[in-house]
């Protein structure tokens, strides 16, 4: 027999993790977790920016979506004005960032990787929320609890961990993977719903 016959197949490099989770009865969640596939450890890097700034976008669809930051504002405003990015000064401590591409995300996670920061996308996130993102300057990511059910979902990403978490009323784990699995087809990335 060719030695190339027994060889067992090659595991993609990286695994999406897309699961329901429980964060309390009135919360609808699903956490995407992005892992090496043999260590299990947290995909980090520009590898790990690639396959979130594709799949982020490839959620949102046609729909706006934005990004919030509310902490180290100063760092995020200098990398905006350098890189040409459309953001405003949503509150005392809240910048909103419209990117344009999913290069745009793809560079904002890769620069931002040691930050928790979120995203909002649907017709809400078109316009100003100042609910929504004056709790935001107070209470970061936490804000979304009482806003997520206004937008088709808000995101808490946590790239040094390999996370992203959504909030959202009309997406589920079958839905998540529907919509990235065509923006993640050409990396070497197996998309899974951990039983």
């Amino acid at each position: 027999m060719p030695e190339s016959e027994n060889k067992a197949p090659e595991l993609p490099l990286y695994t999406l993790d897309v699961q329901a989770m429980d964060l309390g009865a009135e919360i609808k969640a699903v956490g995407m977790e992005l892992l090496e596939t043999e260590s299990r450890e947290p995909v980090r890097g520009k590898e790990a920016a690639t396959v979130w700034g594709a799949a982020l976008p490839a959620l949102a669809a046609k729909e706006t979506l934005v990004m919030d930051f509310f902490s180290h504002l100063e760092r995020v405003e200098e990398y905006c004005k350098t890189h040409e990015l459309a953001y405003r000064q949503a509150a005392h401590r809240c910048m909103v960032i419209t990117p344009s591409s999913p290069e745009d995300m793809t560079h904002m996670f890769e620069r931002f990787e040691k930050e928790t920061f979120g995203v909002r996308v649907g017709a809400a996130a078109a316009k100003e929320d100042t609910a929504v993102e004056t709790e935001l300057s107070r209470r970061g990511v936490d804000a979304y609890q009482s806003a997520y059910a206004r937008y088709t979902f808000c995101g808490v990403c946590e790239p040094e961990d390999g996370w992203v978490t959504l909030l959202s009323e009309g997406l589920w784990t079958s839905e998540v993977i529907r919509r990235v699995r065509p923006a993640l087809a050409n990396m070497d990335v197996y998309l899974v719903r951990p039983q």
